[in-house]
C-alpha cells in the first residue's frame, strides 16, 4: 500500500451528481424494489413520467440510504440505460459517480466494502424505522486509494465474478423458459387426456410440510445453529448475516437442502428451487417433496398454479394473502403414463438440474467475492496474490 493516498470520498467520486430531466418527460425508472441484495445489475426498470427523484447515467452506484434496504444490500451499478440517457428513482438513493482519474467500477465495488457500508449505516439518524444514512458523513469518509491501474486491477477481480454470475442467470433464465414449455406442451395443450393418464391433485402427487416457529428452536449454548429461511430469504435466494439462527437439531424433515423446492403461502406467493444452503424451514414456507414422483413433476405443478394461489390469496380478508391447505387438494393435476412420465422427465430433469447446479456455482462465487472483497478494498490483500 506504499502508494496508495488517502482520500475522502467526495474528492474521488460526485454525490448525487446534477442532471436536466424535464417533469412529465417519460424516462426508465429503477424503483427501490427493483434492486436485489447484494447484487450490481439492476433487473429491470419501468418507464415513467418524470415527477421527482434521484436522476443518474450509466456507469453511476446507486445506494439505499434508508433503513433496512441498505442494510439488505441494496447497491447497484447502472447499466440498464443507453448512452447518454438519463434515469431516475427513489428519492431514498444516494447517487455515486466516479470523478476523473477513478475507475467506475472501482467506485461500486469501494460503496459496497464494509469501508463505506459500515459507517453509513452507523450515521443513520431517525425515527425508528425511518433511519436515513447522513449524506455529509459519507462524503467525508477517509478511504486509501490506489492509483487508477490498481484500481482497475482489483475492480477487474471483483467484476470477473460477478460477471459469471450474470452468465450463469442468463443461462438459467433459458433453461427455465424451456422447461415451461415442455411442460406447457406435453400437459396444458392437449386434446384430451392420453390413455393411462388420471387425474389428481397437487396434495395427490406430494407432500407440503409446513415450517416451524422458529423461535422456539433456538440454537443451544454449544450449538452451531442453522439459518433459517424465510419468505424474504426465499425471495432473494440466500439467507444472509442478519437471518435468524435455528437448533440443527430440530426434526430432520424440516431442514432444507440445496435443491429442495420450497413453496411460499402466505404473504408473498412464491415456488422455487432453494440453493441458498443447508437451513431450517420456517412457518409460512411449505417444503414439497414425494415418495412417488420425482421433483420437476410437483415442482412444475405447483408452479403452474402459483397464479391462480395469487388471485386467491388477494382476496383473503387480511394484511397477509394466503392459501388453505384446501386449495392445493383442488388444484388439478394430470399424472401421465410410466412411460410417458419416463419421457417427460427425461426432457424436463437435466434442466432442472441445471439451473440448481448454476445456482449452486453463483452462491459460490458470490461468497468467493464478498470474501475477496473487503481485503482488496483495504489493501489487505495484494492482487497478484489473487487467481481465478
Amino acid at each position: 500500500m506504499a502508494e496508495w493516498v488517502m482520500k475522502k470520498l467526495k474528492d474521488i467520486a460526485e454525490f448525487n451528481p446534477r442532471e436536466s430531466l424535464a417533469k412529465g418527460v417519460v424516462a426508465k425508472k429503477v424503483a427501490m424494489d427493483k434492486l436485489q441484495p447484494f447484487c450490481r445489475d439492476i433487473p429491470g426498470y419501468e418507464l415513467e413520467p418524470f415527477s421527482g427523484g434521484t436522476k443518474f447515467r450509466n456507469g453511476d452506484t446507486i445506494m439505499a440510504r434508508i433503513t433496512p434496504c441498505l442494510e439488505n444490500g441494496k447497491t447497484a451499478k447502472v447499466a440498464v440505460l443507453d448512452e447518454g440517457e438519463v434515469g431516475f428513482g427513489s428519492t431514498e438513493y444516494i447517487v455515486f459517480r466516479a470523478k476523473d482519474g477513478i475507475d467506475e467500477d472501482f467506485i461500486y465495488y469501494l460503496v459496497c466494502s464494509p469501508l463505506v457500508r459500515e459507517p453509513a449505516i452507523k450515521s443513520m439518524v431517525g425515527s425508528s424505522g425511518r433511519q436515513r444514512v447522513q449524506t455529509d458523513v459519507v462524503q467525508n469518509l477517509e478511504i486509501m486509494v490506489p492509483d487508477y491501474e490498481e484500481q482497475k486491477q482489483i475492480s477487474g477481480i471483483l467484476k470477473s465474478l460477478d460477471d459469471k454470475i450474470v452468465v450463469n442467470t442468463e443461462i438459467n433464465k433459458n433453461l427455465l423458459e424451456q422447461a415451461q414449455s415442455i411442460f406447457t406442451q406435453e400437459f396444458l395443450m392437449l386434446d384430451r387426456i392420453p390413455d393411462g393418464w388420471q387425474e389428481s391433485s397437487l396434495l395427490g402427487i406430494a407432500d407440503y410440510l409446513n415450517g416451524l416457529a422458529m423461535q422456539k428452536y433456538r440454537p443451544k449454548d454449544d450449538e452451531q445453529g442453522l439459518p433459517v429461511i424465510k419468505i424474504k430469504e426465499l425471495r432473494q435466494g440466500s439467507c444472509d448475516f442478519n437471518s435468524e439462527l435455528c437448533s440443527p437439531s430440530i426434526k430432520p424433515e424440516y431442514i432444507v437442502h440445496d435443491g429442495d423446492v420450497i413453496f411460499s403461502w402466505s404473504g408473498s406467493l412464491l415456488v422455487d428451487l432453494w440453493c441458498g444452503g443447508t437451513c431450517g424451514l420456517n412457518q409460512h414456507l411449505f417444503k414439497v417433496t414425494s415418495s412417488t414422483y420425482d421433483k420437476w413433476f410437483y415442482y412444475a405443478w405447483t408452479n403452474h398454479h402459483l397464479q391462480k394461489f395469487a388471485a386467491i390469496a388477494a382476496d383473503m380478508a387480511t394484511t397477509m394473502g394466503h392459501i388453505k391447505r384446501e386449495e392445493l387438494s383442488k388444484a388439478e393435476v394430470l399424472t401421465p403414463s410410466q412411460s410417458d412420465y419416463d419421457r417427460i422427465g427425461g426432457l424436463l430433469a437435466p434442466l432442472y438440474d441445471l439451473v440448481i447446479a448454476n445456482r449452486i456455482v453463483n452462491r459460490k462465487l458470490a461468497s468467493l467475492r464478498d470474501e475477496l472483497l473487503p481485503q482488496l478494498m483495504s489493501g489487505q490483500l495484494d492482487v497478484s496474490e489473487v487467481s481465478l
